[in-house]
């Protein structure tokens, strides 16, 4: 099922850590309507500015998958609205500052990105069509920090 141009619902749901626990990771329409939300909103805005595609790395997560990361029932994952994402030969931080500089989103996190390492880490955004916080973290070794720290 095609969310939008060049996502899919089966982008969003893959996990092999759900595979391997034997986890159900079925959204409800609710959840494929925010992801799609999400997708036209966030993700293909970052694949045409980029020109290259985006991977999800982590997309919708169940409750239980959630708690089998580490991760909270309460995530937005958990909501279909977050994906954790990168682009091969692209820095994380260069997508997460045009992302911030360019586009509506509710949270948006820059995940265990290292100085001088462009492709370390991934990108984490949320996306509510009817919130918009504009949120900008730095996660790294279990420490948040405001803003995008490079």
């Amino acid at each position: 099922m095609k969310l939008s141009p060049h996502f899919s619902l089966a982008e969003f749901t893959n996990s092999a850590t759900a595979r391997r626990l034997g986890i159900a990771n079925g959204p409800t329409l609710d959840h494929i309507e925010a992801m799609g939300h999400l997708s036209r909103a966030v993700l293909e805005p970052v694949r045409e500015q980029f020109g290259r595609p985006v991977r999800i790395t982590s997309g919708y997560r169940c409750p239980a998958l959630s708690r089998a990361v580490g991760s909270s029932a309460r995530s937005q994952h958990c909501k279909g609205q977050a994906a954790d994402f990168e682009i091969a030969g692209v820095s994380n931080l260069a997508v997460a500052t045009w992302i911030r500089d360019n586009l509506r989103f509710d949270q948006l996190i820059l995940e265990n990105y290292v100085r001088g390492d462009p492709n370390s880490g991934w990108i984490h955004c949320s996306y509510r069509p009817d919130r918009a916080r504009h949120s900008v973290l730095t996660y790294t070794r279990r420490k948040y920090w405001k803003g995008l720290v490079a």
